[in-house]
Order: C-alpha cells, then sequence, then structure tokens
C-alpha cells in the first residue's frame, strides 16, 4: 500500500539561484531604479519560476515613471515578457490548455493572478478578481522580489494563465502577447459579440501597439478596418496590419488611444458597437449625449485585460495568421536589462517606437 504524502498548509519548495537573479526596483518618480540580487525563491504549490527572454516597456509603465498614474512604490514594473520555465512548486502546474508545464517551455503569461473561486471569476471576469494580484503593479514584498518583467526571472503565481509559444516566433513578437495583443484579442472579440466582422467596417482610433494588433485581427476575421492617428508615421505602419480607408460609417469603433471617445461615440453607425479599450489612465471627463446613443441604438462596452482563453487565442494568433504582419518591427530598439532608465526614456521621447525591449544579461 502506497504512502500518503500529507504537506503543511503554506508548504513552498526552495529554490537557489546560481548565478543571483537581477530584479530592477522602481522606488519612485524621479529615482532611478535600484538592482537587487536574489538568491533565491521559494515556490509555493502550482507558482512557476520563468527566466526572462525579453521583456517590451508598455505605456503604463512609461505613465509609472513618469508619476501620471498610481502605483505603490518599491516595485519591480513591467507585465509583458516571454521567457522559459526553470522551475516548479512540488504540485507542478499546467498551461490554460490543461497540459502540464515542463522545464524548458518556452511561455507567455497574464498579467493578472486570480483566485478562480470569487463570483467575479466565476463570472469569467478573472481579471476584475476579488483577490486580484497584477505583475509589474504589486509592491515589493509579501509575493517575493520577482513579481514583475524587469528582471532575470519572475515567479508567477497560481492563478496566472500561461501559455506555451513556438520557439521558432521572435520574442519581440511574443513579449507583447501578455498585455497589447491580447488585450486587441479581447477588444475585438467583444465587439464580435454583437456584429459579424466578416464585411464590416472597423474603425480604430490610436495606431499604439493595442491599435494596430486589434485592425489586424479585425481584418483576419473580414473586416475593413481602418486606423486614425495624428501620427503619420504610425499611421503609415498601421497601413501594415491591414488598416485601409472606410466608405461608410463604421458598423464597430474601437477606442484605443484614451483620447477620442467623444470622436468614437459620435462616430458609430446606427446600431453599432462601441469598445472603450485605451481609457486607462486619468482624463478629462466627456459630456455624453444619452439621447443620441439611445436613438441610434449604439451599444458601448469596456474592455479592460482579457482573460486566459483571449491570452491563449492571442499567442495562437501570432503563431498562425498572425505571421503575415511585421510585429518585430514594433520593438524598435532593445536594451540591456540594466539600462532600464535610458529604455524608459527612449520609450517616452517624441517619435518613440511603439515597444523598447529589454533583455537579461546583455
Amino acid at each position: 500500500m502506497g504512502t500518503l504524502l500529507i504537506r503543511p498548509p503554506g508548504h513552498r519548495r526552495d529554490v537557489a539561484l546560481r548565478p543571483a537573479a537581477t530584479a530592477m526596483v522602481w522606488i519612485g518618480e524621479g529615482h532611478p531604479h535600484e538592482t537587487i540580487a536574489v538568491p533565491g525563491v521559494a515556490l509555493a504549490d502550482r507558482d512557476v519560476l520563468v527566466a526572462v527572454e525579453m521583456s517590451t516597456i508598455c505605456g503604463s509603465d512609461v505613465h509609472t515613471v513618469q508619476g501620471r498614474r498610481s502605483a505603490p512604490a518599491p516595485l519591480v514594473l513591467g507585465h509583458e515578457s516571454v521567457g522559459r520555465v526553470i522551475a516548479m512548486g512540488d504540485d507542478g502546474a499546467a498551461a490554460v490548455d490543461g497540459t502540464p508545464l515542463r522545464i524548458g517551455d518556452r511561455v507567455v503569461w497574464s498579467v493578472t493572478v486570480s483566485c478562480g473561486t470569487c463570483d467575479r471569476c466565476r463570472r469569467g471576469l478573472t481579471q476584475k478578481c476579488r483577490d486580484l494580484g497584477k505583475y509589474g503593479h504589486d509592491r515589493v514584498g509579501a509575493h517575493g522580489d520577482l513579481t514583475g518583467a524587469f528582471a532575470s526571472h519572475v515567479q508567477l503565481r497560481a492563478g496566472t494563465a500561461i501559455v506555451r509559444v513556438p520557439e521558432a516566433l521572435p520574442a519581440a513578437v511574443l513579449a507583447p502577447a501578455g498585455c497589447a495583443t491580447a488585450t486587441a484579442w479581447a477588444a475585438v472579440a467583444r465587439a464580435a459579440r454583437d456584429i459579424d466582422l466578416d464585411g464590416a467596417a472597423v474603425r480604430i482610433h490610436g495606431a499604439g501597439l493595442v491599435g494596430i494588433s486589434a485592425a489586424a485581427i479585425a481584418a483576419e476575421h473580414g473586416a475593413v478596418v481602418e486606423v486614425r492617428d495624428p501620427d503619420d508615421d504610425r499611421r503609415a505602419f498601421a497601413s501594415r496590419f491591414g488598416a485601409t480607408a472606410l466608405d461608410r460609417d463604421p458598423d464597430v469603433v474601437i477606442e484605443a488611444s484614451g483620447h477620442a471617445v467623444g470622436e468614437a461615440l459620435a462616430g458609430v453607425a446606427v446600431g453599432g458597437t462601441v469598445v472603450l479599450v485605451g481609457s486607462v489612465f486619468p482624463a478629462a471627463p466627456i459630456p455624453l449625449d444619452a439621447e443620441d446613443l439611445v436613438r441610434r441604438l449604439v451599444t458601448v462596452a469596456g474592455v479592460h485585460n482579457y482573460g486566459a482563453d483571449d491570452l491563449a487565442a492571442a499567442a495562437s494568433f501570432l503563431a498562425g495568421r498572425g505571421r503575415a504582419y511585421p510585429f518585430a518591427e514594433a520593438v524598435g530598439a532593445v536594451r540591456p536589462l540594466l539600462d532600464i532608465d535610458a529604455a524608459l526614456t527612449d520609450a517616452a521621447a517624441p517619435g518613440a517606437p511603439l515597444r523598447v525591449g529589454l533583455v537579461p544579461g546583455r
């Protein structure tokens, strides 16, 4: 008869790291990042330790450093990464598709950590879990030091959506999947709940990475897509992601900039759907003509982050039909992780590329 192994609650597996992991800690606005060495981690059941291959700087990281977005310091920023599994808790872990993860798997993961049991999680709103955690947003401390992507390693906690990705895809394509691409997929999928996208007219405000990703995804669903942006170069880049001109009012408008909400609401066709996805920073309130929306039968939906299925679908898209689009070119510069402050300056500069990459060990 076999022996039943019973571990005490809170059991963790200690993993030593040689050389020590490196994490770049943001300590507040106006201060350079501090470098800390992390010689080991304690992995709970179903935790996964990932060695980072590349991380990319999202606009929210820039907003935090500039003081435009509140965040608890000290903090390891960053939530867009691709990496490789190097250790797991004693019970192992599974990918979103239900298959066991293995040491050496190349993966991307969700920005959120969800409990899976609260009322919101049960409704499918895992990104709004009652006990939500977020990589690159939570203060260093209770969950260890490797809590953000601007590090050589990230400790993924149970409740993280993890997706295995192909070896052949460039890291520059995969790193933004856990934020920009998955969010874009969620926005297009929300619109598709109301409107058949095959043959639909779709207008997207904002030619950032979410906007151009949404353009490519919508185009692959059969839509005719227009991307509006005040920047000539970004509009030209968007044309390589399926963007063209519309000859009629759009059935769907995806507002991905946060700066054109009023225009999005006013411009959608009768019976159309407006998906707001870019309003993730403080901005002045906009006037709302409720009578106009009612009479035009307009649906307005908000999308913030995404669910596990959206991440899996986004990764599948990048590995499949997304290969036809120049996603790798969105990462216009790559710097060593230790040059994070210069990289953040690059990302905030006028005419900056859509993403700046950070690579450990360079």
